[in-house]
């Protein structure tokens, strides 16, 4: 009696196994991250203050998880080549965020290059978009999804972990640019 329920919950478990993976086979390649903020400033205000990276440290929701992680800066101070180094706790990881494009006052990508919790290479992107007197700003982060991330996928809901840091930080910028 015990060998037939072991082997059945053996066997339940493997079908728990077997449709965790084909969950995650069904998931996209390619993942993305999205919110939007509307700022009552000029992108000309707000471009600043993501475009030069000390700056944005001011209201990025990452440097509240880890205010004792180490920072360093390179290149130049904002734009193109300008980039960012850090190494933290769990929460933050480590990695380095380099801007590759900057076109002001409307648009700023980085490459996002993890090397803790997991290494991973990801696209950053704002865009500011004048609205009458405001400017929807948009915080995108897209990259491959692997096979192992599309099973963390099955348990852990990326958009709403990633999207409330996004919300957050598009908040503490509003704040900022809206003095």
């Amino acid at each position: 009696m015990l060998k037939t329920i072991a082997l059945g919950g053996a066997g339940l478990l493997a079908v728990a196994i077997i449709v965790v993976l084909v969950m995650a086979a069904a998931k996209p390649d390619v993942f993305r991250v999205q919110r939007s903020a509307s700022i009552k400033a000029p992108a000309e205000k707000i471009f600043p203050l993501i475009d030069d990276l000390h700056v944005s440290m001011n209201w990025s929701p990452y440097e509240e998880k880890d205010p004792a992680m180490k920072r360093s800066h390179g290149g130049p101070r904002s734009g193109k080549g300008a980039y960012y180094e850090w190494d933290g706790n769990k929460e933050v990881g480590s990695g380095r965020l380099t801007i590759t494009e900057s076109m002001s006052p409307n648009k700023v990508t980085m490459a996002l290059d993890m090397t803790r919790p997991f290494e991973c290479h990801n696209i950053i992107e704002y865009t500011l978009v004048p609205q009458g007197d405001a400017t929807v700003v948009t915080w995108a982060m897209q990259g491959p999804a692997p096979y192992i991330a599309k099973v963390m996928q099955v348990f852990f809901d990326m958009d709403k972990m990633v999207g409330r840091d996004f919300e957050a930080g598009l908040a503490s910028l509003k704040a900022m640019a809206e003095v």
